[in-house]
């Protein structure tokens, strides 16, 4: 899938979100013709089970790809933090982590072994 900005992404959850609201919408329909009298409950419950059958794999394909989307979003904005945290960092951090780190060796070596 292609990079989006922010609005289109807003608009493919939107169109989801619409195309859900839709089967439910068709499922809902349904039930009324079936408890209306002339449709059989069969064929209520079979077109309701294919409806949703089709919405499922609907949302299973497409929120596949926006996963991917999202990962590869998380990434490429997760670098956009990380060099602004690189930016804003103290150069003598790396002595102090240094430091935390020799005496957590320290405690480590004086526990005693089972």
């Amino acid at each position: 899938m292609a990079t989006l900005d922010v609005t289109e992404k807003a608009g493919v959850y939107e169109t989801l979100s619409s195309l859900n609201t839709a089967f439910a919408g068709i499922v809902q329909h349904l039930q009324k013709l079936q408890k209306s009298g002339p449709f059989k409950p069969e064929s209520a419950k079979l077109f309701s089970g294919l409806a949703q059958e089709l919405q499922a794999e609907i949302n299973q394909d497409f929120l596949e790809d926006l996963h991917q989307l999202e990962l590869d979003d998380w990434n490429r904005y997760g670098k956009v933090r990380q060099a602004r945290e690189k930016e804003l960092r103290d150069p003598d951090d790396v002595f102090i982590q240094a430091e935390e780190r020799r005496k957590e060796l320290a405690k480590q070596r004086k526990k005693p072994k089972r």
